[in-house]
């Protein structure tokens, strides 16, 4: 199988990456996430695992994937998926104000280094590492750093085929 490669964006800033699938590490997240192409949702900034992003979807894989090629120390360039109970997200500590019912998947970017996906509600919070930039992470960190600073409101984060 040849590579694939997918454009990662924040669309209001303007910027986006380029990442190739890790389908050799972990193929049944690759194809559930490659199947439900184009996502996109609301971005928001980590409060625990420090240089994140990420956008939260209702499932889309008919089943979920299992652990596979987890980690609970992404790099910067990382593409995780994480999967919670709506239960997991719905209290007020976190903020989203979710109606949602079910699994929510989590696609995240990690775009600088010493991330510890750890958790004080539930301790340890290991991802599938299923993707790794390409092209453009200097700009997309830039941008993620400004959406730390500045704020997420209006933003977005696109996952399309490249």
């Amino acid at each position: 199988m040849s590579d694939r490669h997918i454009e990662v964006s924040l669309d209001k800033r303007g910027v986006s990456c380029t990442a190739r699938l890790l389908d050799d590490r972990a193929p049944i997240t690759c194809q559930a996430v490659w199947d439900a192409l184009p996502l996109g949702s609301d971005v928001y900034h980590a409060k625990y695992a420090r240089n994140e992003i990420y956008a939260l979807f209702p499932a889309f894989a008919p089943e979920e994937p299992p652990l596979e090629n987890p980690t609970i120390t992404p790099i910067p360039g990382d593409l995780c998926y994480f999967t919670f109970s709506s239960t997991e997200l719905g209290t007020k500590s976190y903020g989203y104000g979710t109606e949602q019912r079910g699994t929510i998947v989590d696609l995240a970017l990690f775009y600088e280094r010493n991330n510890l996906l750890i958790n004080a509600d539930v301790g340890w919070v290991p991802g599938i590492v299923w993707g790794q930039v390409v092209d453009g992470l200097d700009r997309m960190a830039e941008a993620c750093h400004d959406l730390w600073r500045a704020g997420a409101l209006g933003e977005s984060l696109n996952f399309r085929r490249a």
